[in-house]
């Protein structure tokens, strides 16, 4: 009854399901492989976090340039500092309100480190933010990467009124003051007077976010496919058999003739 399968149609069939089971597997193990490394990451980097806090500040230049080992580790720079800037529309502790952020003209660099003094609640305000120390002062706080528009809690929204910046980057910065900028910026251990810290963030890509647990639907979705396969290779088998041993029993109904197909 099953000769069926050794037909030149089946034959096609057969191989597209032979190599699409072990297609459909691959693909699944990948991203399922692809979601443990983000948990291994998301680990790692509380585990990195853990020990940053714990950890002597280092020379700025030993930490530079940001990367995921760096990012959140401790680290100390000297300096004047110089304009201030308010970076609105930031979160902290389910309250809205912005940082303030001033540029550490860093001793013998003839660049400016982004200094996260602090955030404070309300509407973004100059009036508000206190003003940064005069003369040289030695800062102490957590490494951060430049953010970009697509950074967790950056605003992306264009027009802002002088002296706000969106984006706590070296690209935005640069066109801003008269110095050259470090590529990344640096948050208070402890915030200045009438301020509360900004915590550290673990660095991008390293956490469980939305695109970790989309690894792990597209894992679901392989192993679904595959069983799809599965499924209707058997099923259309079936209906295969089914229909050749209905024509052995005369119970399939006979094909209308010319006649009988041209009445109405």
């Amino acid at each position: 009854m099953y000769r069926f399968l050794l037909t030149p149609r089946w034959w096609g069939i057969n191989i597209f399901v032979l190599l699409a089971i072990p297609v459909c597997i691959f693909m699944g193990s990948w991203q399922l492989s692809r979601f443990e490394d983000r948990v291994q990451d998301h680990k790692n980097a509380s585990e990195q976090t853990r020990v940053n806090e714990k950890s002597a500040p280092a020379p700025l230049a030993s930490v530079l340039p940001v990367d995921q080992e760096t990012s959140g580790k401790r680290t100390t720079a000297t300096g004047r500092y110089g304009k201030q800037l308010l970076v609105p529309d930031r979160t902290l502790d389910d309250r809205d309100g912005f940082y303030v952020v001033t540029l550490l003209k860093v001793d013998g660099t003839g660049k400016a480190l982004p200094v996260v003094r602090g955030w404070m609640p309300g509407k973004a305000s100059a009036a508000k933010a206190p003003a940064a120390p005069k003369g040289e002062v030695t800062v102490v706080g957590a490494l951060q990467a430049s953010e970009s528009a697509t950074s967790n809690g950056v605003s992306a929204k264009g027009g802002l009124p002088a002296g706000q910046v969106g984006v706590i980057s070296a690209a935005s910065l640069v066109n801003l003051v008269p110095y050259d900028v470090y590529d990344g910026w640096v948050t208070l251990d402890k915030a200045d007077s009438g301020m509360t810290a900004v915590p550290a963030t673990a660095p991008e890509g390293s956490g469980l976010d939305l695109k970790a647990f989309q690894n792990l639907g597209y894992t679901g979705e392989w192993f679904v496919f595959a069983g799809f396969v599965v499924f209707m290779w058997f099923r259309l088998v079936r209906r295969e058999a089914e229909a050749l041993r209905d024509a052995e029993l005369g119970l399939t109904p006979p094909a209308p003739s010319a006649e009988t197909g041209a009445s109405v």
